[in-house]
């Protein structure tokens, strides 16, 4: 075992893929933060609310004000640095502290593709992704032909994970025998051309969609790996992923995984790429001073990165199991749902009111819309920890204006997936006096129905 994965360790391939993906990479991560300045969210969602929900453990992460908008703008330029490959190692480490930090500072915009946007940036810090066509080879007049085969393996191995355990959280009754939540959003889209008044409406479709998605996720990883099938899986990503696009309001995420997809494919496709590339740069690779171009490639420090390569992919395969250590229904209670790949797989509304009593037992109701803006008054709805962080909020509040021995108790109903629903916090509960914690939340009652599955 220990000579067989030294070998494997040992063994290079050509850098071009790598480099190829370091590009695509950097040149999406810069429009999508363009994207998000020009739609105006950054106003929207960052600095025009009063109060923002926090990850537990990261409740120091502060919104910046209107320096945020420079926060976006560090973020946007270290991307286009890690897509010339300039100060490369540099460009790479801010673009994952400052994107982390964004995407820190409110969990009401949490998604899975942030999520992964922010541990695949991690993992390019330890990769040789300069080594090869980058300003730092120019630089240094000194390119590496071939890199470890492992610095590849390991991003198809993070996408394979992604999509597979996406694929798994997907073989659960509610997806599979219900069709639910795809059987409430795709009638929903009467209004898409030729099919939205047809197909949308049909259910046969609906579980179609359900169980085709469940088996895309699952297989798709190695019919990518596999030479044989990898031309038509990649034409099956690209219609997958543009039609969930359309489908959806998803934003980047279809486009950032098509892309991605083509590290499966072998060097020579990549290279064309790269001379695409040159041609466009005709003039700049004309004026280019000689390179001089070695055989391979040595990860520097490979006793240190190789074990927090190796820690980094056994958090990737254990996190998303931590559920298991909650007890009721996760779709309920959404203990250990966030980080786990488990996409698109609930439709949940939720109803929730405050009541603040006081010492002196004057007790009045909450307007959420004077705190919260629409979008997080709906994500804490039905969420428990926005419910109690929001909660502390109230109690902090009121008890500075000067009321004393503040109380805050929800009322809360909640629908899963088409039930009807029902309530889903205990109501004698004082929430201010309850700690956020990893423990389960014990003021959360317990889900009437059932939903089998992994």
């Amino acid at each position: 075992m220990n000579f067989s994965l030294k070998t494997y360790l040992n063994k290079t391939t050509d850098a071009v893929p790598l480099t190829v993906f370091r590009i695509g990479f950097g040149i999406m991560m810069c429009y999508g933060m363009l994207r998000y300045w020009l739609k105006g969210w950054i106003e929207t969602v960052y600095i025009q609310p009063k109060f923002h929900f926090k990850y537990y453990g990261f409740e120091w992460v502060e919104v910046l004000g209107n320096y945020t908008y420079l926060l976006f703008l560090i973020c946007g330029l270290s991307a286009i640095f890690v897509a010339i490959g300039y100060k490369y190692r540099l460009a790479i480490i801010t673009f994952f502290l400052s994107f982390t930090y964004i995407e820190l500072m409110d969990k009401t915009v949490y998604l899975n593709h942030y999520y992964f946007i922010s541990i695949l940036s991690f993992l390019m810090i330890f990769l040789p992704a300069n080594q090869y066509f980058s300003l730092d080879s120019y630089q240094s007049k000194i390119s590496y032909r071939t890199i470890p085969n492992w610095t590849i393996d390991c991003i198809k191995l993070l996408l394979g994970i992604v999509y597979f355990y996406a694929g798994l959280a997907k073989i659960n009754s509610d997806w599979l025998l219900r069709a639910q939540p795809l059987k409430i959003w795709l009638p929903s889209k009467y209004d898409l051309p030729l099919i939205g008044n047809t197909l949308m409406q049909q259910e046969w479709f609906h579980y179609a969609m359900s169980w085709s998605g469940m088996l895309y996720d699952l297989l798709i990883p190695f019919f990518l790996l596999y030479k044989r099938t990898r031309i038509p899986a990649f034409i099956l990503v690209v219609f997958f992923h543009v039609f969930t696009r359309i489908l959806f309001p998803i934003g980047m995420f279809p486009f950032v995984m098509i892309v991605s997809a083509l590290i499966f494919f072998e060097a020579p496709f990549h290279h064309k790429i790269i001379h695409k590339i040159k041609r466009l740069l005709g003039f700049i690779s004309a004026t280019a001073k000689p390179i001089q171009y070695k055989s391979a490639y040595t990860v520097r420090y490979s006793k240190l990165v190789l074990p927090i390569v190796g820690l980094f992919f056994v958090l990737q395969l254990l996190l998303p199991f931590r559920y298991l250590l909650y007890p009721d229904e996760l779709f309920w209670t959404e203990e250990g749902y966030r980080l786990s790949w488990r996409v698109m797989l609930m439709e949940k509304m939720g109803n929730t009111t405050f009541k603040i009593i006081d010492k002196k037992g004057n007790s009045f109701l909450v307007n959420n819309s004077d705190f919260l803006t629409p979008l997080q008054e709906k994500q804490m709805s039905f969420q428990p920890d926005f419910i109690l962080e929001y909660a502390h909020y109230l109690g902090d509040h009121f008890t500075n204006q000067g009321h004393k021995g503040v109380q805050v108790y929800a009322k809360s109903y909640v629908a899963l997936n088409g039930r009807l629903s029902q309530l889903f916090i205990d109501e004698s509960v004082n929430l201010y006096q309850e700690k956020e914690s990893f423990k389960h939340k014990h003021w959360i009652l317990p889900f009437t129905d059932e939903i089998k599955g992994l």
